[in-house]
């Protein structure tokens, strides 16, 4: 089956990461021109490189998803570079200990026994998780969009998660966060609409990254308590595979079999977001 991206520049931001270096590559292998962006350079720069070597074209940038106007400067960089961008893929994102509480459950005794509770939770900590995960994805689109006015085939793919469905325990501002980012889709997908722009989002279940390869296993290999009551509410069983986000990620960017598709938040997820748990 042909695609409709070959040839199109695919800006990705957290690029630096597991799963949209993973995406990157793929999609470079498509034929498109990629733009990796990450705050931290040496991880966009390897996967670049890879990228480059196995015959693709792609490109590392250095930026935080957070400053417009170096944002601005790189889009500049890119327009250069590569032409102006099709497709944005805001896959930038994360949490933060200081906006997790310890327990699953309040309990009388938490407040005066050292645990991190609901109340203890850190405003700096609930804005971090805000801003990387909402504003994260907010600021590259005003950005980007940009390039998009007036031209076919161009698409934002945003990354939300299964948190906006039903907001997992002791994550409460990760959650909300990514909720945010499921509604701000739909809201862009229509705000664009008449532009020919379309947008849209997966949302992963759960996938083994860096940053949650720790609270996932133990020092031994094993799965975590909670790691297992994941497994136990995920019908398939197992975890995701970065390589299985990337079908849905085609489908979604490749206007030649989605082009009707726009608004949409679509889970990627093992079954976890049909289970009921009975």
């Amino acid at each position: 089956m042909t695609n409709n991206i070959n040839g199109k520049v695919v800006v990705i931001t957290g690029a630096g990461g597991v799963l949209c270096g993973a995406m990157a590559s793929h999609i470079a292998l498509l034929g498109a021109k990629v733009a990796l962006l990450d705050r931290d350079y040496a991880s966009v720069a390897t996967n670049a490189e890879a990228i480059n070597k196995n015959g693709g074209k792609a490109k590392a940038y250095e930026v935080s998803v957070l400053d417009k106007e170096a944002l601005e400067k790189v889009r500049t960089e890119i327009t250069k570079d590569w032409g102006k961008c099709d497709i944005l893929i805001n896959g930038a994102g994360g949490n933060s200990p200081k906006a997790t509480t310890d327990k699953e459950y309040y309990n009388k005794g938490d407040l005066e026994g050292g645990v991190r509770t609901f109340f203890g939770l850190d405003k700096e900590g609930f804005d971090f998780v805000f801003d990387l995960n909402l504003m994260g994805t907010v600021i590259p689109s005003q950005v980007f969009v940009q390039d998009m006015l007036g031209r076919k085939g161009c698409s934002v793919l945003n990354i939300s998660s299964m948190n906006a469905f039903t907001p997992l325990t002791k994550i409460p501002a990760y959650s909300a966060a990514k909720s945010g980012v499921s509604n701000f889709t739909q809201w862009l997908a229509v705000h664009f609409a008449s532009q020919g722009i379309r947008v849209n989002a997966i949302a992963p279940g759960f996938f083994v990254t860096k940053q949650n390869e720790a609270l996932l296993y133990d020092q031994s290999g094993q799965p975590t308590p909670r790691a297992g009551k994941i497994l136990g509410a995920t019908p398939m069983g197992r975890f995701g595979k970065g390589e299985e986000l990337l079908g849905a990620t085609v489908f979604l960017i490749d206007d030649s079999v989605s082009g009707f598709i726009t608004g949409v938040v679509l889970p990627v997820d093992g079954g976890f977001s049909a289970y009921s748990g009975v």
